[in-house]
């Protein structure tokens, strides 16, 4: 068994197309296929189904992806080690945030790159069940989401902050001078909500629904930053975090208002695998959210 077998099998299981798994290891699809069939051959199991094209992995080619995304894995942990004890840490650390969190993002990688500069960093904007997926997948090391919401599985939990919502509104609108908004009357405005396969839009469909209340929805989208564009040309409001605007900065004729009765909230936070060994990148991601997360508790007034 050679380890690029298990690279072709990880990137097959990722891509879920040979000819898409083949580009991203830079090899023929012919030289992707002919090592999984040895691979096959060797532990004298089918792996993959076969037909004119990419059908999924059997019973016994799903044992043997978990088993080769342990294997690789570990691989990547042994040279992180062996890198740290060299030249200091290295490797390549990967983050997924959900999109209402990803302006606390840069509160972690920025201090971790002052202190581990050789190592690579991916951050990318998915869903909750995006995150969880992903973790269980060994495509992410950290994922920054909702821990009291939802249900999370096979995850260790670090709480950052508590997510707070506010009616981001014209300010020379009917309710732009107000100091607080009750949810049952923001429901009446013509909102911007994000789409409903995102936490956040689920967890504002519950808090209406609590209060009684079918919000006014006129746009959907799945981008906060069309939500914020469709926000400035000053028509439309939105329920958002009260971290919104240190993602886009305010601008002139927006107020961001908190919203009450009830005065809802969420602790988002770091979930990674609950699985041996830790990688040590994402160790090192971890070290730097826990100091990071006692500057979020008093800046945002977090319990």
């Amino acid at each position: 068994m050679h380890l690029r077998q298990l690279v072709y099998l990880r990137a097959l299981a990722q891509e879920r197309h040979f000819g898409r798994a083949a580009s991203a290891c830079r090899v023929s699809q012919p030289t992707l296929s002919a090592a999984l069939k040895h691979l096959e051959a060797e532990l004298a199991v089918p792996i993959v189904q076969r037909g004119r094209r990419f059908e999924g992995f059997t019973p016994e080619g799903l044992r043997v992806v978990d088993w080769a995304q342990r294997i690789l894995a570990a691989c990547d942990g042994l040279n992180q080690e062996i890198g740290q004890m060299r030249r200091g840490l290295v490797g390549h650390l990967r983050i997924g945030a959900i999109p209402t969190a990803i302006s606390m993002v840069p509160r972690l990688t920025t201090p971790f790159h002052a202190r581990h500069p050789l190592v690579r960093l991916t951050v990318l904007s998915q869903t909750s069940n995006q995150i969880q997926r992903a973790i269980d997948n060994f495509e992410i090391d950290i994922g920054l989401t909702y821990l009291d919401n939802e249900p999370l599985a096979r995850v260790r939990t670090l709480p950052l902050y508590r997510e707070r919502y506010v009616l981001v509104t014209p300010k020379d609108g009917p309710l732009g001078l107000r100091r607080k908004i009750a949810w049952a009357e923001a429901a009446e405005r013509p909102l911007c909500l994000l789409t409903p396969d995102m936490q956040n839009r689920r967890i504002l469909n519950g808090i209406f629904s609590g209060v009684g209340k079918e919000p006014r929805i006129v746009i959907e989208t799945n981008s906060v930053a069309t939500l914020w564009a469709h926000l400035r040309q000053g028509r439309w409001s939105a329920v958002m975090p009260q971290t919104f605007f240190a993602l886009f900065g305010s601008f002139e004729g927006l107020r961001a208002i908190p919203l009450v009765a009830p005065e809802a909230s969420h602790v988002i936070g770091l979930v990674t695998a609950n699985r041996e060994p830790i990688l040590p990148v994402t160790e090192a991601g971890l070290a730097i959210a826990r100091e990071v997360g006692g500057r979020l508790n008093k800046s945002l007034a977090i319990v």
